[in-house]
């Protein structure tokens, strides 16, 4: 009896010791895949959250409206019970008030910090900081260097400068004067469309750059800075803009100088739009959806619940031209008349987005 009871008693032992180094293991792969899944993520974070929307500056309408996804998202969370409370400050454009902002966020213990960068590595070290304190940390738009995130989410800035310089040399035969328009200096949408289109205008010798200009992305500065532009240089062919209230300016410069226009680039802002019907524009435009926040903020709730979350999520670049863009005007009703005609977004295509 004892000979089996101790055969028993190695038995269950070996067999308690498998179980175990079997748990272990999957602790170890549990961990491991959480920790990629969820990168920052740490502490005892259960629903509802709080959610922090560092903003860099309202002002523009994009922004404003983008401010819009982010809230209807919130309530639609609060509406599921994942979210409390929606922190929103305004940095007014300046990236070291908004690392102030964001430091309060972090000292305010919230669960998920959604922003914009003012700068590309300004904010490298604050946002590294709240990884650090098991933030869960969503960037989109305009990015920062460090990879210190839960996640990237983002069109291809490269290539959207690179299609609308395509379209251009197409439109211009390889040849001819042309003014490229940028957003402000520093912001790295602005920056990366600028170098997306760099290497197709060194391809393109015959297409002279003969100047360039940066505004903020709003139509009266836009409108000042290409009637400067006017003034100075008598022969233009075409208008590489690489933003859409960038380009509504330049149209209403032109319209103003009594200038012919020229083909111009630009983006789904409503007003650029209707311009381009309005006097028969030889245009091509594409999109920075404003439900890039509605997703950021529904990103970080995903990864709070432990869901999988790739560390970038891309968003393919819709193509506006003659064949699409009385489906964009068809909508303009619904946006604000200085605003950006988005296209609809939902869970559906979010949990599309994510999977990828």
């Amino acid at each position: 009896m004892k000979n089996l009871e101790n055969g028993i008693s190695a038995s269950l032992c070996r067999r308690l010791l498998a179980g175990a180094a079997a748990a272990a293991a999957l602790l170890v792969f549990s961990a491991g895949t959480a920790s990629a899944a969820a990168n920052c993520i740490k502490g005892d974070r259960k629903a509802p959250y709080t959610v922090g929307w560092a903003n860099i500056y309202s002002v523009p309408t994009w922004m404003k409206q983008t401010e819009g996804t982010i809230t209807a998202e919130v309530e639609e969370l609060k509406k599921a019970r994942l979210v409390k409370e929606l922190m929103i400050t305004d940095a007014q454009g300046n990236a070291q008030t908004q690392i102030q902002h964001i430091q309060s966020m972090i000292d305010a213990n919230v669960d998920a910090i959604v922003v914009i960068a003012g700068s590309s590595n300004a904010l490298d070290r604050v946002i590294s900081d709240a990884c650090d304190k098991g933030i869960a940390i969503v960037n989109f738009d305009s990015l920062v260097n460090t990879d210190k995130v839960t996640a990237k989410i983002n069109t291809d800035s490269n290539e959207w400068g690179a299609t609308a310089a395509k379209w251009m040399v197409s439109q211009l035969g390889g040849k001819g004067k042309i003014i490229i328009m940028n957003g402000p200096a520093g912001i790295s949408v602005s920056d990366d469309r600028r170098k997306g289109a760099q290497p197709i205008l060194d391809a393109n010798p015959g297409l002279q750059v003969i100047t360039e200009t940066n505004t903020e992305y709003n139509v009266a500065p836009a409108q000042e800075a290409m009637t400067s532009l006017l003034f100075a240089n008598p022969e233009i062919d075409g208008v590489l803009s690489l933003g859409g209230a960038l380009s509504a300016g330049s149209v209403l410069a032109f319209e103003r100088q009594g200038r012919d226009q020229v083909p111009t680039t630009g983006e789904n802002a409503r007003q650029f739009l209707e311009l381009w019907k309005e006097k028969g524009l030889k245009s091509w435009a594409t999109m920075q959806p404003n439900w890039l926040g509605a997703l950021s903020v529904y990103t970080a709730v995903q990864a709070l619940e432990g869901k999988d979350v790739p560390a970038f999520v891309k968003v393919p670049l819709p193509v506006i031209d003659e064949s699409t863009i009385g489906s964009y005007l068809a909508r303009a009703d619904k946006f604000p008349a200085d605003g950006y005609i988005y296209s609809d977004y939902d869970k559906v295509l979010f949990d599309k987005l994510l999977a990828k």
